[in-house]
Order: C-alpha cells, then structure tokens, then sequence
C-alpha cells in the first residue's frame, strides 16, 4: 500500500505530537533541583505513570494529585502551590520541534484528526500549542474511555464514517505502542508508528506493551512521514528541488 492511498490521518497527540516527557521531566528538575545523577528520568518516570494509573481522569484537572504522588514517592517538595504548577505546566506542555511544520505540510494531502487521552480542555491547549492543525478532534471526554480500549478507536471510525471516509482510507500515526499501535493493529487499521524515543532504553513515560508490535510504516520523527509522503506524491525529483 503507498501512503498516496489514504486520505484521513489519525494522531495520537500526546507523546507524538506533544512532548510530555520533556514537559514532565523539565518542571521536576526545575523544583526539586535534582539532577539525573540524583534521580534517574526512569524513576520520575516510573512514578509519574504509577501516579497517573491512580488519577486517570480528565488531565486538566487530577495532574495536580499526579505531582503530589510523585513528589512524597521520590522526596521532592510538595507544597500546593508546587502541585498546582505541575497541572498549569500540562497544559503547556511542549510540542517536538517538527510537529507544527509536519502537521501543516500533511495538512495539504489528508485530512488530520487527533485521538487523544486528554480531555477537552488539555486539547484546545495542545491543539493551539500546534498551530490549529486538525480538521477534527476526538477525546477521552467525547467517547467515555481512554486508549487502548477499542471502544475509542470504534467511536471515532464512525465518526469518521459520517464525513464519507472508509475504514481503508485511515492511516492511524501514533507513538505508543501500548495505547496506540498494537490494539490498532489489531484492530485492522493501517499503522504508522513515530518513535519518539528512538535510540533511548524502555518506553520511558508510556507504559510497556505486553507485545512490539510491527508497525507498517516505521519514521523516528514526524518530519520523516512528510518527506515521505511528499516523496510519495510528488517523487523524489521534485521534493529535492
């Protein structure tokens, strides 16, 4: 299959889009003044996810109580306004430097829908954070789970369906090979999987998956997806002009 073949893109956003191990990572260090040396990543982020499974709610709201778990678990100060600036600092989590220029130029060739764990409010900040790029979105607070439940990824293919679009035309991208690439694979969707963390040891922020599995389209950045799509729409001749 030649990725000239689809015309929806879906995305998971945090994680592929958004750079939440970076936002997370970055606002620890900065209050607790704690280096890598001190506190490994891998152990704030191995609280982090042991925090989040014990709040899974609406992330514009329970993050608060994540910094809390993680702050009495690895020591670091834990006063309330300490919490409240983790839930603030979510929000503006930072996008990779590639996403907004990535988006915009697959922009041009699909149509691009978010699929997110986050909640509406969390959204609207990532999507601004991105420059406004998705045609339309769908949420935990939309379809009443979060990924990887496959109820999530039914709602949004009839969603989609309402707009014309054919299971075939999908082309899921996504970073998480737990929340994302392995149950949507299973599930029959094509695969594109943007591995973040290429060249990094375990899943960092994002839980393991039971099983790898293999992705159909394989790129360690979102800019390796458009050039490919580009390449694939316009040949190699032109996009090197």
């Amino acid at each position: 299959m030649s990725l000239r073949d689809f015309k929806l893109l879906t995305f998971d956003v945090v994680g592929t889009l958004i750079d939440f191990e970076k936002g997370v990572l970055d606002y620890f260090r900065a209050v607790s003044g704690k280096s890598a040396a001190e506190v490994s990543d891998d152990a704030i982020f191995a609280s982090y996810k042991t925090g989040r499974d014990r709040n899974y709610s609406r992330s514009s709201e329970v993050m608060r109580h994540v910094y809390s778990h993680v702050a009495a678990e690895l020591g670091f100060p834990n006063e309330t306004q300490h919490a409240e600036g983790f839930q603030t600092a979510v929000l503006q989590w930072p996008a990779f430097a590639d996403s907004a220029d990535a988006l915009q130029r697959l922009r041009r060739r699909f149509r691009l829908v978010a699929m997110t764990n986050a909640d509406r409010v969390a959204l609207s900040c990532y999507a601004q954070t991105l420059s406004d790029p998705f045609d339309d979105t769908v949420c935990c607070d939309d379809t009443g789970v979060a990924k990887p439940d496959p109820s999530f990824f039914a709602f949004n293919r009839g969603r989609q369906s309402a707009f014309g679009y054919k299971f075939r035309d999908i082309l899921h991208v996504a970073q998480s090979q737990y929340h994302d690439i392995g149950i949507a694979r299973q599930l029959g969707y094509t695969v594109c999987w943007i591995e973040r963390r290429q060249g990094q040891d375990g899943y960092g922020g994002t839980p393991a998956p039971q099983t790898f599995t293999k992705p159909d389209y394989h790129f360690a950045t979102l800019a390796q997806l458009a050039d490919a799509v580009d390449e694939a729409f316009d040949g190699p001749a032109v996009r090197a002009a």
